[in-house]
């Protein structure tokens, strides 16, 4: 499909190269102009997937020579919403994490705009067994940020989204949420792990 077709069936939710405009300004690359590569998708996948609310998005795989990774987006925006906003949530634990490298694709990618109500409160195992495709956090972080930029409000305000990456131990990475409800933790773009139970946690029992 065309460039001016997709934009007219997925209205907002299209983030093409002229789109992503706003954040490369923010990344501090305020001329660089994005060449897309055609729209893989046929007619039929990107109708259902915009009637499903998906978002539709370029993905480049670097920007003038450096890889787009989490590593690089957390440096670049960093972890403290009193010097700057929007930044990633303050925690370190993944710093030394394979899944922190991964690179953006250079590739077009539909992703869901809100959490699928079905799936709240649901194991991620179990939603895979459904078919249910996960991102990356990568992914995930490049479009909650491009959807900022470029419509100025936040995607997964209150979720946490699930992720195709896991840790060293196989844990699940999920990510998002970037305003606590209760407002006890700061603002910032979440990156954490689902702690799967192993014969290290156990009990003592106190009297």
């Amino acid at each position: 499909m065309e460039r001016i077709a997709a934009l007219s069936l997925f209205g907002d939710r299209f983030l093409g190269g002229d789109e992503l405009r706003p954040l490369l300004q923010a990344l501090g690359f305020p001329s660089l102009s994005l060449e897309e590569t055609p729209i893989p998708f046929d007619a039929d996948t990107l109708q259902k997937a915009a009637s499903e609310g998906y978002i539709l998005v370029w993905c480049p795989a670097s920007l003038e020579g450096t890889a787009v990774t989490l590593r690089f987006l957390r440096d670049r925006f960093g972890i403290d919403p009193a010097v700057s906003e929007p930044c990633f949530y303050n925690q370190d634990w993944y710093l030394a994490e394979a899944f922190m490298d991964r690179p953006l694709d250079g590739a077009w990618h539909l992703i869901r705009k809100d959490v699928m109500e079905s799936s709240r409160a649901v194991q991620p195992a179990d939603l895979l067994k459904t078919g249910c495709s996960f991102p990356p956090a990568v992914l995930c972080a490049w479009v909650f940020f491009a959807w900022y930029f470029a419509r100025n409000r936040f995607l997964w305000w209150h979720d946490f989204v699930w992720c195709s990456d896991t840790d060293h131990n196989g844990d699940r990475v999920y990510v998002g949420k970037y305003h606590d409800i209760d407002g006890v933790n700061k603002n910032g773009f979440s990156v954490h792990r689902h702690l799967a139970l192993r014969s290290c946690y156990g009990a003592v029992c106190s009297l």
